[in-house]
């Protein structure tokens, strides 16, 4: 009777300890989700699903909402709006269990992204930059983009891109003789044949595994 009560209890207290142990989340990169143009923070939800899926819970998941939602035109790259995206990259920073954050932007939350890592000097916390039909050399049909190129946003950068994209392919996909959704520097580039809003909504799985790489 003795030792049936010490093996139960025993029992019960490793219970508890894995039940501790497996309700705390794995220590992974905190990730940092902008948006694009006029879009919202949940135009990441499918992204979100499939990152929870792997490991990942709320707390290590940021999301700015920056900029008009209605006017297209009125959203630029200024103090603005590269402010909101500075205060989740540093928040996410603070709060990373391994020291190092990782970014991924849609469209022209690509560019927002680059200029306040950019300016925040943030590019050596970034483990992993990955660009979903952004426009890093700009758009042939409303000018180019200077501050943004030949820059390092993290140790490893990657693109997500399609040649049918009905934005940042408007007249060419072709800037400065590369596809505009390019990262300078990257590591490896992904096509897909999806539209500009596809791409965001049908590669998390791509865009899961760049990020946890």
């Amino acid at each position: 009777m003795k030792f049936s009560r010490v093996l139960s209890r025993l029992l019960l207290t490793l219970g508890f300890s894995v039940a501790a142990i497996t309700s705390q989340a794995a220590c992974l990169d905190n990730v940092v989700m902008v948006h694009g143009n006029t879009a919202y923070p949940s135009s990441w939800n499918s992204t979100v699903s499939t990152l929870k899926s792997r490991g990942y819970i709320d707390s290590q998941i940021y999301r700015p909402s920056w900029g008009s939602k209605t006017c297209a035109a009125c959203n630029s790259h200024d103090s603005t709006n590269t402010n909101v995206v500075k205060t989740a990259l540093q928040q996410a920073k603070a709060a990373s269990c391994t020291g190092k954050i990782d970014v991924i932007g849609h469209s022209m939350g690509v560019t927002l992204a680059m200029k306040a890592i950019n300016e925040l000097g943030y590019a050596g916390y970034v483990n992993s930059f990955v660009g979903v039909a952004g426009a890093q050399h700009g758009l042939n049909s409303c000018g180019l983009i200077q501050s943004v190129k030949n820059k390092r946003y993290g140790a490893k950068m990657y693109s997500i891109k399609s040649w049918i994209d009905e934005i940042v392919c408007s007249g060419s996909c072709y800037v400065w003789g590369s596809h505009t959704s390019n990262v300078d520097m990257q590591n490896a580039t992904y096509d897909f044949a999806l539209g500009h809003f596809g791409l965001q909504s049908y590669t998390t799985s791509t865009q899961a595994t760049l990020l946890m790489n």
